[in-house]
């Protein structure tokens, strides 16, 4: 797309108009919408080249028209009226597995959440709370805005990995947990999708603050003087722990290891692992309880670091040392560099206590209650780093 200076410039507006478009995504209705068959990102392409030829009397050279499947890769927007949505179906129990095995380590078995991640069911009755518990069922106004965010950010460091089917039923699990459907065999799907709404739909309104809030931004008496001098960045965000994932201190384990870490991390290569007969049952149950860790971690051939470091050969090594991963806690870090190796014990404590046994770890999972589990988890672990 070849375009005019002032046809770009243009653009530029339009392009913050569309910046407020999704701003204020949740707040429309259907009827604010365009009835064609093109999602936002089309609308947008579209205009951008009707602008571009409309004032065009010279070229920059910049840029080409982009290629449909260019546009089709932005063009997922799911709207209130359901236009976006595809083909598929998924029903409450298939996306309560899924949703254990992708979802639960942040947000818990049944929404209830973990640590400082979002909770996503109940705090139904608390929006004119001192507290207001902000959920799916309890604040979310459209089902279409559910169904666009897991499809397009979940889960958390494997973002759009899910199939069409598994956001299908990991949304109907959603609406079960929330009790808006009572049935485990509840399928939704594209064809059914508007028949539940969501309880907070009528609270939703168009953003009017431009003129509601336009006489106080205009007040006479508004004091803009003896202002501060120089501005200071007091504390970080990381630092006062409000960002779920982020330990004391903040994740700063990209710093190259100390002379002290760098031999304990010699050390800790030398270390002889016992030869450990494992029982192929617990191992396969341990398979089934790791659906907790997959979210962040990965083990076995091809395993890559993710949110948390790929756990290949994590037994007999100094913590937070996983070669190439750069994401560590200061906390774990230094776990690691005052002599922390992971074996069946360290492991087994961890596990069960993250946050006790390492105080400052950004690991945002609970622990297992269950020994059982944790051992498990143990065996699978070493069974598939081929320990």
């Amino acid at each position: 797309m070849k375009l005019h200076s002032d046809a770009w410039r243009n653009i530029s507006f339009m392009m913050i108009g569309a910046t407020a478009v999704f701003g204020g995504f949740a707040a429309l209705t259907p009827s604010d919408r365009d009835d064609g068959d093109h999602g936002i990102a089309g609308h947008l392409a579209s205009a951008f080249v009707s602008q571009a030829h409309a004032g065009e009397t010279g070229e920059l050279g910049l840029g080409r028209e982009a290629l449909p499947e260019e546009i089709a890769a932005w063009d997922i927007d799911i709207r209130p009226d359901g236009a976006g949505l595809p083909e598929g179906a998924g029903t409450v129990a298939d996306g309560e597995a899924v949703f254990a095995e992708k979802c639960a380590s942040c947000h818990g078995d049944f929404g209830e959440a973990v640590g400082r991640w979002p909770v996503l069911a109940g705090g139904f009755e608390t929006l004119n709370s001192e507290d207001p518990v902000k959920t799916v069922g309890s604040y979310w106004p459209y089902l279409s805005t559910v169904w666009d965010y897991v499809h397009r950010a979940m889960p958390f460091g494997d973002a759009q990995s899910l199939t069409d089917d598994e956001v299908y039923a990991i949304t109907a699990y959603l609406l079960y947990v929330n009790d808006l459907v009572d049935d485990e065999e509840f399928e939704l799907s594209n064809a059914n999708f508007l028949e539940t709404p969501l309880p907070n739909e009528a609270n939703f309104f168009l953003d009017d603050r431009l003129e509601t809030e336009k006489a106080f931004w205009n007040r006479a008496d508004i004091c803009m003087q003896n202002c501060k001098e120089s501005v200071e960045i007091t504390s970080k965000a990381r630092v006062l722990q409000v960002t779920p994932g982020d330990g004391a201190g903040g994740g700063g384990g990209e710093e190259a290891a100390t002379g002290a870490e760098a031999e304990v991390q010699e050390a800790s290569a030398q270390v002889e692992t016992a030869v450990v007969e494992l029982d192929p049952e617990q191992v396969k149950a341990g398979k089934k309880v790791f659906r907790k860790c997959k979210a962040c971690h990965q083990v076995g051939d091809g395993a890559k670091h993710r949110t948390g470091p790929m756990l290949n050969g994590v037994f007999g090594r100094s913590a937070g040392t996983a070669d190439g991963f750069k994401k560590y806690s200061d906390a774990m870090t230094t776990a690691g560099a005052d002599g922390l190796v992971w074996d069946d014990a360290t492991m087994s404590e961890f596990l069960a206590k993250p946050k006790k046994y390492v105080d400052g770890t950004s690991m945002a999972f609970a622990g297992l209650k269950k020994e059982a589990d944790i051992a498990a988890v143990i065996a699978y672990l070493r069974s598939e780093s081929g320990e």
